[in-house]
């Protein structure tokens, strides 16, 4: 991980977009920071004569500082399995993939971690969540947790389960479910190791068995419980993803996700949600009377033809909503900026292009994640704030032209933009100049191709349409 002097100042940024509404967006800015925190933000003319002597000072004109993205859904191991069952419904894509998944390893999931982070970090993302779910072989969530400490990214982690397999009438195949009882004896294990509910946490341990259609309804109830008794703690879990959940719920528990939520404890504030395509005006109440959240993905919606969740009308009714990357088998990439772009454009796509603004939707991809992950000491630039904020350069093909607004450009232009070109969390700097500081990301990518060579041959062949020769 990288090191970092005890004060850093960034001085004469080209525009700083604080998120902070007395702050606002500023010109020519600078920024102070203390070890991981934010002291003092302001233009640079007006930077005080106590914080001009700060001696490791980065200048960043023709750059444009956003507080960093927040990513609240994804399954991280499955960036090994990218493009696969292309044209696949989400219960086909999941039983195409449950087979090569059984072969994981824990030094396996380890990789492919790293590299789905760094693929979040390159794209603006400072904090993520990972929902982990599959544990054969010795695979554990601590290999999860080693490569967040290692590639420096602040990380919610969150413990998934499948416990209902074929046999018992669940989805899954059982070779990759597990007992209920030994999943919440390993929760308990986490919480009580790694959660750190502390201000500026770097590490804080979620509960999430993983949809209706793979856990033992018993489970759900027992998370809820025991999410209760630790501060900090979240749920979460897979909703209304598409037809197909929907149609499940009611065959097997006789009931709509609104109502299955309640009789299993997860209709509390400390929960949020996966995809909600299918959610209905009484259960978007539902979730916006008791505060529950909803991570949005709309790239994975469209590739698995799940259907677009309603998030102007979620806005509308009160439901928190953030973004997630989703599984980088379903999107099938982790490029954080992009998320936002397609959640402004999906919510377009019904004939309103008022639906959804460049600004809202930049806002959904980092306060709305941050309030889905509990967290209220990220999200802004400004003064008692964590040290979280990327930079892309504006003297690049994607701005220009772009005119008098570049805040809009981030979303509006995300494919021409490239990668981040700073990166900073928690104080340090992970990117700079476009690059990692301290970490051999092509090494990184031959280790993952490697290992992912290995799991995709335990997959089914496919035939392209235009067959390699």
């Amino acid at each position: 991980m990288v090191e970092s002097d005890p004060s850093l100042l960034l001085r004469n940024v080209g525009l700083l977009v604080t998120l902070n509404s007395d702050l606002g967006t500023i010109r020519d800015a600078a920024v102070c920071i203390e070890n991981n925190r934010i002291c003092w933000v302001g233009r640079d003319a007006e930077l005080p004569e106590k914080y001009a002597a700060v001696g490791n000072v980065k200048s960043l004109p023709d750059r444009i500082v956003i507080p960093g993205l927040v990513n609240t859904h994804h399954h991280m191991f499955q960036c090994l399995t990218r493009c696969v069952a292309q044209e696949s419904l989400l219960f086909g894509w999941l039983t195409t993939l449950y087979p090569a998944w059984e072969f994981l390893t824990g030094a396996d999931v380890y990789v492919g971690c790293k590299l789905a982070m760094a693929e979040l970090i390159l794209s603006g993302c400072t904090t993520t969540s990972d929902h982990h779910y599959v544990f054969p072989n010795d695979v554990q969530l601590d290999d999860c947790i080693k490569a967040g400490r290692d590639i420096g990214i602040r990380f919610h982690p969150t413990r998934g389960a499948m416990t209902l397999g074929k046999s018992k009438g669940g989805l899954p195949p059982d070779t990759l479910c597990e007992e209920s009882e030994a999943v919440l004896k390993d929760m308990d294990r986490l919480i009580a190791e790694y959660h750190d509910n502390s201000r500026f946490s770097m590490l804080r341990i979620g509960l999430s068995p993983v949809s209706p259609f793979s856990v033992e309804e018993d489970l759900l109830k027992k998370t809820a419980v025991m999410a209760q008794k630790t501060p900090g703690v979240r749920l979460h879990f897979h909703l209304a993803e598409n037809q197909e959940d929907i149609d499940y719920s009611l065959e097997k528990y006789g009931c709509r996700p609104g109502e299955f939520i309640k009789r299993t404890g997860w209709n509390v504030p400390e929960a949020w949600f996966a995809h909600c395509c299918m959610l209905d005006n009484q259960e978007m109440q539902q979730f916006a009377d008791n505060g529950i959240g909803v991570a949005h993905c709309p790239s994975s919606n469209m590739r698995l033809a799940s259907g677009i969740a309603p998030v102007r009308k979620m806005l509308d009714t009160g439901v928190n909503v953030g973004l997630g990357v989703d599984g980088s088998a379903s999107n099938d990439c982790g490029h954080m900026l992009a998320e936002v772009r397609q959640t402004m454009l999906l919510q377009r796509a019904g004939g309103n292009p008022k639906a959804l603004s460049a600004r809202e939707a930049l806002d959904i991809g980092i306060k709305g994640g941050a309030r889905n992950l509990g967290r209220d000491d990220i999200g802004e630039i400004a003064p008692g704030f964590a040290a979280d904020m990327v930079a892309w350069r504006t003297d690049t093909v994607g701005f220009s032209g772009t005119g008098p607004d570049p805040v809009a450009a981030l979303v509006f232009c995300t494919p021409s933009l490239g990668f981040v070109d700073l990166s900073i969390i928690n104080g340090k700097v992970i990117v700079e100049d476009g690059k990692f500081a301290s970490m051999d990301l092509q090494g990184l990518i031959a280790d993952h191709s490697r290992v992912s060579q290995k799991i995709c041959s335990r997959i089914k062949p496919q035939a392209p349409h235009d067959p390699i020769k």
